[in-house]
């Protein structure tokens, strides 16, 4: 294949309702939360000021778990808030909506099932599981809409083992799970914001719970300002667009916004890609990726990642696909302007990286629930917000964005975020900057390939645990794999090399 240059129609804005999002809405306020001491504080403290509708969807909700802010109004642990709560607003409706699959055997964790129980005892708090997924799908939205004037979305479930402060401090003494053992550090991101966003999202949120439940829920009339105290805004007056996956099934139309808002991001990108993701396994993803490295001239892709997945099943199948997907983009990336890092504390423990953002050069910031993943984009159900600098009225956000991004490179190699401006600014390298910066203690670290024995790599080329799509868990494997599509130089070479030798083993 010829080098490539990828066309973007620049005078277009990116955002682009019914290809890569749903809706374009603007927020009186925005705010980027990282990690879960910070949100689950405030969302505590937006909560409290809920009167008419409090509308949870998400993967997990733990009741056993502490929300924060111990001197504040009302119980600590988040099962005895709602319940307080309700109790307190007599017009408040709770309803909250998780993923069910998950919910069978979160239901014996400690005393959840007398939590819930007393929930379900009481006439304005309704728990529903939501089953509306394909087989091998889960319902993955992380998301609080809190009478349509605020809305949360992002990538932190209010459930077990979330809780880190920005320090990540190796002897955090509050990081522990519900029966006092200690878990590693945590490192997540979402959103919090108001306006004709807020009620879009309620929209959503709203629509989810009509096809989990079969129960159509109104709109909330009455709104209030119900923006907490304590939560700053990052950005003020702001078109927000909302992205979503869908996927297929009997009568339903499938929705691939986030597939398409990715490789628009990836294309338009000039100077620097920056990402955090729980997983780095998606062929479609990266060959957008590999088709900017193989430009003289494009972008440097910077991609932070946990060392491992968690569980068992998925470092089978997302670590071993990470290593061929990135064997394969080095190949590609003789410009040096790949790099995939691990953070770690200044202690050496690794830092479990589950935010889902994207900051494409200081023009646009995306972060959501979805990964880079084929489940994320095809198979679970998600939600993205995206901020886009060439949206009417938000060319000021620019320096924003940037500091966002300087802010989080800044957080893993424990320096300030000056020091990230300064060396972008000297040497117009993010990789070089962050080669510079890296040392012992708080750090980044460069991910390393495994070798992989024959089964990591078969279960990893034929995507048999992340399957792009519920037609793709039943299809034949001589018709899919984890680089089907690809049409990339070294790829070319290795058919080629195959056939000369086939040829020869035929005497031709």
């Amino acid at each position: 294949m010829a080098e490539s240059t990828v066309k973007v129609d620049e005078a277009a804005p990116l955002l682009q309702p019914g290809g890569n999002c749903w809706r374009i809405e603007e927020a009186g306020r925005f705010a980027f939360i990282v990690d879960a001491a910070d949100y689950f504080a405030v969302a505590r403290a937006a909560m409290l000021q809920a009167r008419r509708h409090l509308l949870l969807i998400g993967w997990d909700f733990d009741a056993r778990i502490p929300l924060g802010d111990k001197g504040g109004e009302g119980p600590e642990k988040l099962g005895d808030f709602f319940l307080w709560l309700a109790r307190r607003t007599p017009a408040l409706e709770i309803r909250l909506l998780r993923w069910d699959t998950g919910a069978f055997k979160a239901m014996f964790r400690g005393s959840t099932l007398l939590t819930v129980l007393r929930w379900k005892a009481h006439p304005r708090i309704t728990l529903k599981l939501d089953g509306a997924h394909p087989v091998a799908g889960s319902h993955h939205q992380k998301i609080i809409v809190i009478d349509d004037c605020l809305a949360f979305c992002g990538g932190i479930d209010i459930t077990s083992e979330r809780w880190d402060r920005r320090s990540h401090a190796d002897d955090e003494p509050a990081r522990r799970r519900p029966n006092g053992k200690p878990y590693d550090p945590w490192h997540d991101a979402t959103s919090g914001f108001d306006g004709a966003a807020a009620r879009a999202m309620g929209d959503l949120a709203r629509e989810r719970w009509l096809a989990a439940t079969g129960q159509r829920l109104p709109p909330v009339v009455e709104r209030g300002d119900c923006w907490p105290m304590e939560l700053k805004p990052t950005f003020e007056k702001v078109r927000l667009g909302i992205a979503r996956t869908r996927p297929e099934m009997k009568d339903v139309e499938p929705i691939h916004e986030i597939e398409q808002a990715y490789l628009d991001l990836i294309a338009r990108a000039r100077q620097l890609i920056y990402a955090e993701s729980q997983y780095f396994a998606s062929r479609k993803i990266a060959r957008a990726i590999a088709q900017r490295l193989l430009e003289e001239d494009g972008p440097e892709i910077v991609i932070v990642n946990p060392v491992t997945a968690e569980g068992w099943l998925e470092p089978l199948a997302m670590d071993s696909a990470r290593a061929r997907l990135v064997q394969a983009l080095r190949r590609l990336d003789r410009h040096g302007r790949f790099r995939l890092y691990h953070p770690r504390t200044a202690g050496g423990t690794p830092i479990y990286v589950h935010a889902k953002v994207v900051i494409v050069d200081d023009g646009w910031l995306r972060v959501g629930s979805s990964n880079f993943n084929n489940r994320s984009l095809r198979l679970d159900t998600e939600c993205d917000v995206v901020l886009a600098a060439d949206e009417p009225g938000n060319d000021r956000i620019r320096e924003t964005i940037a500091a966002l991004r300087n802010d989080l490179i800044a957080e893993h190699l424990g320096v300030e975020p000056k020091e990230i401006a300064a060396g972008l600014r000297e040497k117009r390298s993010l990789i070089a900057t962050i080669e510079a910066l890296r040392g012992p203690g708080r750090t980044l670290v460069p991910y390393e390939l495994p070798e992989l024995n024959a089964a990591e790599e078969w279960l990893a080329d034929n995507e048999i645990l992340d399957p792009e799509g519920p037609d793709q868990i039943f299809e034949s494997l001589n018709n899919r794999g984890l680089f089907s599509g690809w049409h990339l130089p070294w790829r070319h070479r290795r058919r080629a090399a195959g056939r000369r030798s086939a040829d020869s083993l035929r005497g031709e």
